[in-house]
């Protein structure tokens, strides 16, 4: 990430050397261990030696007067200041600058209270003095979105309220703990992900984006930060975020990691991580580069929304192949399929027979019951059971996983297998429903078409992370199931090269279908 900030500087600067400027400040606005803060000080150590000749001097003017922090808690603005002063306390004996008179030196930290909106569940409780009082429990933190539930907590424990996202106003609040006319260069850094579990489970709300927008509050020069790549497709919450992201074209750098793991190894983020290099100087295309697990890596040049799509595709060399296959038939033109042309018009919404994922139907089959595919195998149930889609009960139709999350290494399957649904038949949330298809033929052909590596590669354009939802499929353009389909067949139809054919080959792995 530095060395991504080092090169971009020099072409916007002149070719001036970003670790040789003694006037610059930079921000590390949610430090942890303080690894930025610390290769940072490095840097301009070496590069301002001959502005400042003396080691100490420069080491003084370097911690006191350029590298700032703002610590996620306690515990890591100690980690933090060891790192930067090899001291816990700025002022410490073992500090390697005398300069500062405080404890803290320029990593701040200090506890701050959520803003708890009110709730509507009420609880009996106790206050300090034994007194029986009642509270609400369920509200949220009108900054943050956190639970009032799980982190209203006792006096010392850790709340999680970031400074930089607790106000209305980063730029002043800012100013108050750092002076006023602290301006930053540089903001750099790994801002936590989401607040209920490390960052790492699908269905928590994010943060990260709030960090982001606060960050661009305060008007650096260059911002530089890694976050998890849900956002580019998918994310709950993220509309807003990624219609903005889409929309910047001062975006000069993005390099994607689909496998969190080369960059957290041991650490499974799903839909991959990224960072990104915003500079507020520059317009025009980003530089986008995308590393997979084996080192390989592609690069292009390009703005991050693509011919008005609402997401932002990550594989370059995806794009041509995306247009290929929502170029309507017969036409050399930008002009792409309507909705009716595309596979998602098929796909039912969650719940497609209104039945929830933990519905369990009977164990054994009985005169006037249909089969229920459902979490866990197959169950029976009967049709009064079944409160939406029931006209699709009698229907040829295929049913395919509602979410699907073997890994981020590739490559991939992208989705699991379809399942043949006959007449008669039904599925819980766990499943989305296909179809209908006329006969059985169709319903087999339309499963050929699934188990394709050119449909699942369009699915993987559109898939952020695990949930497959109807939307994900909005990049499959539609076939006609009177006939079966293969790649050979696919790839000829829509013109795909023998590059475009390997680069495919590289992501997507073999699906075998069983239709037993």
């Amino acid at each position: 990430m530095l060395d991504t900030l080092e090169k971009a500087w020099a072409e916007s600067n002149s070719g001036e050397n970003i670790w040789s400027n003694p006037n610059l400040k930079f921000l590390d606005p949610f430090t942890k261990s303080g690894v930025f803060l610390r290769e940072i000080a490095t840097r301009l150590i070496s590069g301002l030696d001959s502005e400042i000749p003396d080691l100490q001097d420069r080491v003084d003017h370097i911690l006191t007067k350029q590298v700032f922090g703002i610590a996620t808690t306690r515990l890591t603005s100690l980690m933090a200041r060891r790192s930067l002063y090899c001291s816990k306390k700025a002022n410490g004996k073992n500090s390697v600058t005398k300069k500062f008179t405080s404890e803290s030196g320029n990593i701040w930290f200090e506890p701050i209270a959520h803003t708890w909106s009110k709730g509507t569940i009420r609880e009996l409780t106790m206050d300090e003095s034994g007194n029986e009082v009642e509270r609400y429990v369920d509200g949220k933190c009108s900054y943050c979105g956190a639970s009032k539930r799980d982190f209203d907590r006792a006096e010392g424990l850790e709340l999680h309220a970031y400074g930089l996202i607790h106000t209305k106003d980063p730029k002043k609040w800012v100013g108050e703990i750092f002076g006023d006319d602290m301006q930053f260069d540089v903001i750099i850094g790994n801002p936590p992900y989401q607040l209920d579990d490390g960052g790492f489970s699908a269905s928590a709300a994010p943060i990260y984006d709030k960090f982001v927008d606060a960050a661009m509050q305060l008007e650096p020069k260059s911002l530089v930060m890694v976050i998890p790549a849900r956002w580019y497709a998918g994310g709950k919450g993220l509309d807003k975020f990624r219609a903005k992201m889409l929309s910047l074209e001062n975006i000069r750098n993005l390099v994607d990691f689909p496998d969190s793991s080369v960059v957290f190894p041991g650490v499974e983020i799903k839909g991959g991580v990224c960072y990104f290099h915003w500079d507020k100087a520059y317009r025009g295309p980003a530089k986008i580069e995308t590393i997979l697990p084996n080192g390989e890596s592609s690069t292009s040049s390009r703005f991050l929304r693509h011919k008005g799509i609402d997401v932002f595709v990550r594989f370059g060399r995806g794009l041509d192949i995306l247009d290929k296959a929502l170029r309507k038939p017969g036409v050399n033109s930008d002009s792409m399929a309507n909705s009716d042309n595309l596979f998602h018009s098929l796909i039912s919404s969650r719940r497609p027979f209104g039945l929830p994922t933990n519905f369990k139907g009977r164990e054994k089959s009985e005169p006037g019951l249909i089969r229920l595919y459902q979490n866990g195998g197959i169950g029976y149930v009967s049709r009064s059971e079944i409160t939406s889609g029931s006209v699709h009960v009698d229907s040829w139709k295929i049913f395919i996983s509602a979410a699907y999350g073997a890994g981020n290494s590739f490559p991939h399957s992208i989705i699991g297998q379809p399942i043949i649904g006959a007449p008669g038949t039904a599925c819980t949330e766990t499943y989305l429903s296909i179809g209908p298809f006329d006969s059985e033929e169709e319903a087999l052909n339309a499963m050929q078409y699934i188990s394709t590596k050119l449909f699942r590669f369009l699915v993987m354009l559109r898939k952020p992370a695990q949930h497959a939802t109807k939307t994900v499929y909005s990049f499959v353009p539609n076939q006609d199931f009177s006939k079966a389909w293969n790649d050979q067949q696919l790839y000829k139809k829509y013109g795909i090269t023998t590059e475009e054919i390997s680069f495919i080959n590289e992501l997507i792995r073999p699906m075998e279908l069983n239709n037993g």
